[in-house]
């Protein structure tokens, strides 16, 4: 098969320590096959059990996926009624996956402007799963950097102000600790879907060293297969830091 093929091509010794994704174009998918969006959200759900697999056939400890951006909040109530409808699910369906594959589930984000249902089986499954180690899956849910961002001003403000640290320690350790994101590692790699070039409010201050890879390929149609594609991508870059490389 050409997955298989593809998959064959990698090299083991260069493989990203953290990928993230984000999902585009669910609601385009759906478009194309004449039928509501949230059909292209179920539809995504298989792409994200693709993916999940193939980090843990190839090793990788760290993926996280872009769900539902704090923007998304504007959408029409009934898509986001249905969106958290699917998580829940989700959730519930994945379970066993989650623990036979010692899989460990993450969130980052507003998480309190979840609904109540929503963010009590998330908190479930978060709690579960603590204490699985092969990958950390983590979700972006009611994120945004500027969110982030600014949450992290007023945590290190208050460290401030009760006296926890002084203004003059600020350094890029201390406000990295206090990202929402902490303390995962940075993005090795950055996967978007659905020919867009943009990052969307997502992970703005981590993704700074981070490759980027774009696909026209629709959420819902990604698989394993694209997901090798974009690690062999990945495995072609020359990762400088900033740093001039002697050839």
């Amino acid at each position: 098969m050409p997955g298989n093929s593809l998959k064959n091509n990698i090299d083991k010794e260069k493989l990203p320590k953290h990928v993230a994704i984000i999902m585009d174009g669910n609601g385009r998918w759906a478009k194309k096959q004449g039928l509501p969006r949230i059909y292209g959200h179920k539809k995504g759900s298989n792409a994200v059990r693709e993916v999940v697999e193939a980090c843990v056939e190839l090793e990788i400890p760290y993926l996280t996926l872009y769900a539902f951006s704090t923007e998304n909040w504007n959408r029409p109530k009934d898509e986001i009624e249905a969106l958290m409808n699917l998580l829940i699910e989700a959730l519930e369906q994945e379970m066993e996956n989650l623990m036979k594959n010692n899989i460990r589930l993450h969130a980052i984000g507003d998480l309190q402007k979840l609904p109540e249902k929503t963010y009590k089986q998330l908190k479930k499954t978060l709690e579960l799963t603590a204490n699985n180690k092969t990958l950390t899956v983590t979700l972006a849910l009611s994120y945004s950097s500027h969110w982030e961002i600014t949450e992290m001003v007023k945590k290190i403000v208050n460290a401030v102000l009760t006296q926890k640290i002084k203004p003059d320690e600020i350094n890029k350790t201390i406000i990295e600790q206090h990202l929402n994101t902490y303390p995962l590692p940075f993005p090795d790699l950055l996967i978007r879907t659905s020919g867009e070039f943009r990052i969307s409010n997502f992970l703005l201050y981590q993704l700074a060293y981070t490759e980027l890879y774009f696909t026209n390929v629709l959420w819902p149609d990604f698989n394993k297969e694209e997901f090798y594609k974009a690690i062999i991508d990945y495995q072609k870059r020359e990762r400088r830091f900033g740093k001039v490389i002697d050839k």
